[in-house]
């Protein structure tokens, strides 16, 4: 598990620390910060290899970039570190990958993914685009994995069918609840060009071959193969090797969200937590999450536990990147988190509602109007934007029309 990242001039930040929890690190604020940059420098940490591009540092003559971790599971106070050498461009090597006693496990914003398993490649990850998730992997003639469609109807067509239980279920854990989540279905052919059987889904309103099915469910879909292959590998390479399986995941989600429907994003996080921690008995689970939706910290109220989660606000201030644990605050709703400190919205509505109030308030204050736009100095053409603007239910109706009542009286 990874318990600190110290960083110095990498980043959109000269300086960043952050110290993460044993179980649910939630990482959020504004496009551009840091977010998905911290998640690639954790996978660098924990595995020895880069997601994509490696890190490019600031330049500075006087002083060398730093890269310094510490794991919470070794008996050694020592920190890690990776210093950047200028003549090579490259990062010095670190050595805790392979003295991690956990799967790791990164979920991408784009629907790939990637994955480190000690016991099946030692000193190497596997790292798939989403084609490649689908259709297997394969390198230097050996095949790595046969790819969810491969797996999927492999796993359905065995007489024992514990894997595809375990991914039937796992599916249905991920989706939003009851009558709406997914269920699979019997594979079928959907091409003469294609001699493969596509599995399918069950929905409400028919049968569907995955590969036709939505992007949001294709990643809940993606999400629940890679988390069963993995560990169901992990389990096999653990047989051949005569030991028992690892008791720690560390999982890295980017953008947990993305393209789920609001009912999907406030069942997700939770969801992922309890397939994780069901995969086996006192597995210790460690997440690293973004997100730009508060549906999602909504979601995460019930199960919030100040001993073993944290939630973290990347800002810019004064043209300068920081990063911040927030002190967690129940906000009740999704208004309530839109409205606080985390997403700094001053009303959860559109710029231009928000405009025509903040003017209509500063009109029964009796202020100086000239900071405001020509169409809203007065409070006639305020109640016409207002009207425009705001539906009849609106809470701000009572207090605009008893104060327009009492100025006209």
């Amino acid at each position: 598990m990874l318990k600190e990242l110290h960083l110095k001039l990498v980043g959109p930040s000269p300086k960043l620390d952050v110290e993460l929890s044993d179980r649910l690190n939630i990482f959020t604020g504004d496009n551009g910060l840091g977010k998905t940059f911290l998640l690639d420098i954790a996978w660098w940490v924990l595995t020895g290899s880069w997601a994509d591009r490696p890190a490019f540092p600031q330049r500075e003559r006087e002083q060398i970039p730093e890269i310094t971790c510490y794991l919470n599971n070794r008996t050694e106070s020592k920190p890690d570190r990776s210093y950047f050498d200028f003549s090579t461009l490259k990062w010095g090597s670190f050595q805790m990958s392979y003295q991690l006693r956990g799967l790791v496990i990164y979920a991408h914003a784009n629907g790939g993914f990637s994955v480190l398993d000690p016991a099946r490649k030692r000193k190497g990850v596997y790292n798939f685009t989403p084609n490649k998730l689908w259709d297997g992997l394969r390198t230097d003639g050996k095949v790595l994995c046969n790819g969810l469609i491969q797996d999927w109807v492999s796993w359905q067509r065995q007489p024992d069918q514990t894997t595809f239980k375990l991914l039937s279920d796992v599916i249905r854990q991920l989706s939003p609840h009851p009558g709406e989540g997914i269920e699979p279905g019997e594979p079928t052919r959907v091409s003469v060009e294609d001699i493969r059987d596509i599995p399918t889904i069950n929905l409400p309103y028919g049968n569907v071959p995955i590969i036709y099915a939505s992007a949001g469910m294709k990643r809940i879909l993606g999400l629940a193969y890679v988390l069963v292959w993995t560990w169901y590998e992990h389990t096999q390479a653990s047989k051949l090797r005569n030991q028992s399986p690892l008791d720690q995941i560390v999982l890295l989600m980017d953008e947990v969200e993305s393209h789920l429907h609001p009912r999907w994003q406030r069942a997700i996080l939770p969801a992922i937590l309890k397939v994780l921690t069901g995969l086996q008995e006192q597995t210790k689970i460690q997440a690293l999450v973004t997100t730009h939706s508060p549906l999602v910290l909504a979601s995460v109220e019930p199960i919030f536990d100040q001993e073993t989660d944290r939630l973290f606000l990347f800002q810019l201030e004064s043209q300068k990147v920081t990063l911040n644990e927030i002190p967690w605050c129940k906000q009740g709703d999704t208004i309530g988190w839109l409205t606080s400190d985390i997403f700094g919205l001053k009303q959860a509505r559109s710029i231009e509602a928000e405009k025509a109030i903040e003017a209509a308030e500063a009109w029964m204050r009796s202020d100086n109007m000239n900071a405001f736009p020509d169409y809203l100095k007065t409070s006639e053409q305020i109640h016409q934007q207002l009207m425009q603007l705001l539906p009849g239910h609106d809470p701000f109706w009572p207090r605009w029309i008893i104060k327009m009542e009492a100025s006209q009286g």
